[in-house]
């Protein structure tokens, strides 16, 4: 199949299970100005799924970087009201959210990291509301990539930028599992996390243990723990797949039962620049200690977000031995680094992950052991060599990763 009629594919996945659109609905489809072609692509499908109104939102990663180098100080402690209500009245009245990315992991290298924090922290608190609809499903929501081309640059330098920027796309297809049929064939990998994650939730497990030739955690898991994986269902029972790709099936560590240290195997990117090379240190749920040999000053300014991102909101496991891991790529791309890898989240913990969480207050949240914060950032831990274990509540051992893999 041609590039062009896998393209279209790729766009029809985004829309009929990404989304997964129904009739009479809006979609706002969020998306870098490098991606117009797909956007518009994906604007046509969704009308065709039988969507109402399709809604557009560029950026320009040029801009960005200029506003962030030009921009008066005092611009970065405010953000658009209206930025946050539009997004909000869309979730409200049952809207759905499509981010198209193009990563470029050296955006904002060389920015003030002061604008960049003091803008994290202004932004995250105005979009906290609409967020609260995301991190719950109550809206449903999904990622896809395209290349851009300094992003297939970076992970290409050698070749021509045509050249680059085709492998990339055949790179992100192959990990987006787009086929002849890429929406039968997403039922069926969906399908087969989720009998990962039933498996785990019968395990009624208390805690995790992680170890490798680096790695030394303990993750304690909260009451009416919910493991999830593959796809979610929306506040109508609406099916949706948040990430395209996705190997993962996430879970929510207690907010206060995680002790000892686990070290990256992957580099991240976080707010336009890259951390690389580093360890975090834990006790009794906090950070207490960390250390990077690249992006120190990125990893501060992300722990520094509030005192949530002092935690841990999410940990996803992933089989070493898949698709994304397989290509041998490191993407610079936390969409598809984190599905080559297991896991960890700092911040946020989606509500989906315990029982009745979407019910709970914040004061409820907290008794529970379920993490709040302005922000959510995966990170990797997984290799070759790790191992997990899961204690059950009557303190049976199970072994849940062995070697990279499932054990099961």
């Amino acid at each position: 199949m041609e590039l062009n009629k896998r393209i279209d594919k790729f766009a029809e996945l985004a829309i009929k299970t990404g989304i997964n659109v129904q009739k009479g609905e809006t979609l706002l489809i969020r998306t870098d100005i490098e991606a117009f072609d797909f956007a518009r692509r994906c604007v046509k499908e969704a009308y065709k799924a039988g969507a109402k109104h399709v809604y557009v939102e560029y950026s320009d990663e040029v801009l960005t970087r200029e506003n962030y180098l030009s921009a008066p100080d005092e611009a970065f402690d405010e953000y658009p009201e209206w930025q946050s209500y539009k997004y909000t009245e869309i979730a409200k009245n049952g809207g759905s959210f499509l981010s198209i990315v193009s990563a470029n992991p050296d955006l904002l290298k060389g920015v003030d990291t002061d604008r960049i924090s003091r803008f994290q922290k202004v932004s995250g608190k105005y979009l906290k509301e609409w967020r609260s609809y995301t991190l719950s499903d109550k809206a449903k929501w999904s990622i896809v990539a395209v290349p851009s081309e300094t992003w297939a640059k970076k992970l290409y330098p050698d070749l021509e930028k045509y050249e680059a920027i085709e492998k990339l796309w055949d790179e992100i297809l192959y990990c987006s599992r787009v086929s002849e049929n890429p929406v039968e064939n997403w039922k069926s990998h969906v399908s087969n996390i989720r009998n990962k994650m039933d498996t785990l939730n019968k395990l009624d497990l208390d805690r995790l243990i992680y170890k490798s030739s680096k790695t030394d955690l303990e993750i304690g898991l909260p009451q009416g723990h919910i493991w999830q994986g593959g796809s979610a269902f929306d506040i109508n029972g609406i099916e949706f797949c948040p990430n395209i790709p996705t190997e993962e099936v996430y879970g929510m560590p207690h907010k206060n039962r995680v002790n000892g240290i686990v070290y990256s195997t992957k580099p991240l990117i976080f707010a336009g620049n890259t951390i690389d090379d580093f360890w975090i240190k834990f006790k009794d749920g906090k950070i207490i200690d960390y250390k990077a040999e690249t992006g120190h000053e990125s990893l501060k300014l992300l722990i520094d977000t509030d005192e949530g991102s002092l935690r841990l909101g999410e940990m996803a496991l992933v089989p070493y031995n898949s698709p994304i891991s397989n290509t041998n790529t490191i993407f610079y791309s936390t969409l598809f680094d984190e599905n080559a890898s297991c896991h960890l989240a700092i911040g946020a913990a989606y509500s989906s992950n315990i029982k009745n969480g979407d019910k709970l207050g914040e004061d409820e949240k907290d008794k529970v052991g379920m993490n709040s914060s302005i922000t959510h950032v995966d990170f990797m831990i997984g290799d070759s060599d790790l191992n997990i274990t899961g204690i059950d509540k009557s303190g049976k051992s199970h072994e849940i990763f062995k070697d990279g893999n499932w054990a099961f």
